[in-house]
């Protein structure tokens, strides 16, 4: 539907988004590991780091030699795992434009736990879905509509630079390709039944964003924000007395 390219929406509280950068590499580092080893390696961590339902719920269980974790840590170590490149670099995509924003209303520590409580209500919600599904589910996308959901909490106003359809890049406000996006979570869902259901992974993740963050959010952190936002670096000029004379203006900051 929309790819999310960049936001003019500068941090307040943090220096940098350290988080968010951290996530991003681990998933890049294990993608590489899965990516660049055998097929068997790559099977063995879906198999033993993947969140399974029937596992979960004791009606199947993994062999011996397949178990990595404990089934109860694969409600998150599932959400570093990706299949191909693509569903990696979307993930990826979005956590980057987004999760810097989330972060510095979170803060750093809180930010990661309400990332991995975010994957958790993923991997919970498709296993309630199909709980006879023995299937591995890969993938970040449960903490990344996390993400979404509350960046359309907190800055709804805010432009966002996105490609739609592949071609057609637009500067518009945050919403409104966020709300088409959690609509179509939902309407996919609804239509895929049990076929699809990591689209409950989305769900789970969407809701979970949008309360945790009412409640995580920073001391004084307002949500549906309407101040401007001004990019960091960038000077505010302001008129001179009357009378001052009036003296050529500066260079402005750069990002």
């Amino acid at each position: 539907m929309f790819i999310p390219l960049h936001d003019a929406n500068s941090l307040k509280y943090i220096k940098m988004q350290y988080v968010t950068i951290g996530l991003i590499v681990a998933n890049v580092v294990v993608w590489l590991m899965t990516t660049f080893s055998s097929e068997n390696f790559a099977q063995a961590a879906a198999i033993g780091l993947g969140y399974i339902p029937s596992t979960i719920y004791d009606l199947a269980e993994r062999g011996p030699d397949q178990i990595i974790v404990p089934d109860i840590l694969t409600y998150i170590t599932y959400a570093f795992l990706h299949g191909d490149f693509m569903h990696l670099a979307g993930n990826m995509l979005f956590l980057w434009v987004f999760g810097d924003n989330v972060e510095d209303a979170l803060g750093h520590v809180r930010f990661l736990i309400f990332y991995l409580l975010c994957a958790i209500a993923g991997a919970w919600l498709h296993g309630i879905v199909d709980v006879n599904s023995q299937v591995p589910l890969i993938g970040a996308s449960g903490a990344i509509a996390g993400v979404v959901s509350a960046y359309l909490l907190l800055h709804p106003r805010v432009k966002v630079w996105v490609l739609v359809l592949m071609r057609l890049p637009l500067r518009i406000p945050a919403w409104i390709p966020i709300v088409l996006w959690i609509a179509f979570q939902f309407l996919m869902f609804a239509a895929a039944g049990k076929e699809q259901v990591s689209w409950a992974a989305h769900i789970g993740g969407i809701i979970a964003g949008a309360v945790l963050i009412v409640f995580m959010r920073r001391k004084g952190v307002p949500l549906l924000d309407r101040d401007i936002v001004t990019p960091r670096g960038a000077e505010v000029a302001l008129p001179p007395p009357a009378t001052a004379p009036v003296s050529p203006s500066g260079p402005w900051g750069r990002q």
